[in-house]
């Protein structure tokens, strides 16, 4: 059963496609849900995408299709279109560029070659929302080189998908320790986990299995040009 917010969302996605043939905006979709940031759109869309009621469609930055509708309002209608939700505020229709924005949070920075202690504290990352899929994220800045083989430098901002799992040969934050966070690719081998750098000049890092714990696993990057 989907949430009152997210019942609402997909009515008034369903509703816009109908009447102009695109998607809405996430500040469209913000200001007509009352929302008071573009990611709690953000965690909305990725709920319903992961529930089977949306897809995104690919190498677009607006492009959301309407997969199904609840149980509940197809029964109520009797057909395939839904009723629009009474709630919504349906914004006036103006075109709009396709370069959504949302923010994550960014938590500090993250060692590429030792771990550094972990930052609780963060603020917000601007980061568009085409390079994200669903689920929730976060973002880290790299301190670093270790991981230079992989393409990722000194001051980049490494957009992390948060999970406690992954894959032998994924690239994750791992808490080591529950002090120490860092930026490596994971092997697990004879019960302990090993860290791999992606530099020659460096060495992997091995613990005990329960030393170790998957924060998120890498997802995109941000790189700045000055």
């Amino acid at each position: 059963m989907l949430t009152r917010k997210q019942h609402e969302l997909l009515g008034f996605i369903q509703a816009r496609l109908e009447e102009t043939g695109v998607s809405p905006s996430f500040e469209e979709m913000k200001d007509a849900l009352d929302l008071k940031s573009k990611s709690g759109v953000h965690r909305l869309i990725s709920a319903l995408e992961e529930r089977g009621f949306i897809r995104r469609l690919p190498n677009r930055a607006r492009a959301l299709e309407v997969i199904r509708q609840p149980e509940d309002a197809v029964a109520a209608v009797g057909a395939k279109k839904p009723a629009s939700p009474p709630s919504i505020k349906m914004p006036e229709t103006t075109p709009q560029p396709a370069n959504d924005v949302i923010e994550i949070p960014l938590h500090g920075r993250i060692a590429a070659g030792v771990p550094i202690e972990a930052m609780e504290d963060y603020q917000t990352l601007p980061v568009p929302a085409a390079l994200l899929g669903a689920g929730d994220h976060f973002a880290l800045e790299v301190s670093g080189d270790s991981m230079i083989e992989a393409g990722i430098f000194d001051g980049d901002y490494a957009l992390v998908k948060r999970t406690d799992t992954a894959r032998d040969g994924e690239i994750v934050v791992a808490l080591v320790r529950d002090e120490e966070a860092t930026l490596k690719y994971l092997r697990r081998e004879s019960g302990r986990v090993r860290l791999d750098p992606a530099n020659a000049a460096y060495e992997a890092q091995v613990y005990d299995a329960n030393e170790v714990r998957v924060q998120g696993k890498l997802a995109g990057l941000l790189r700045r040009y000055n």
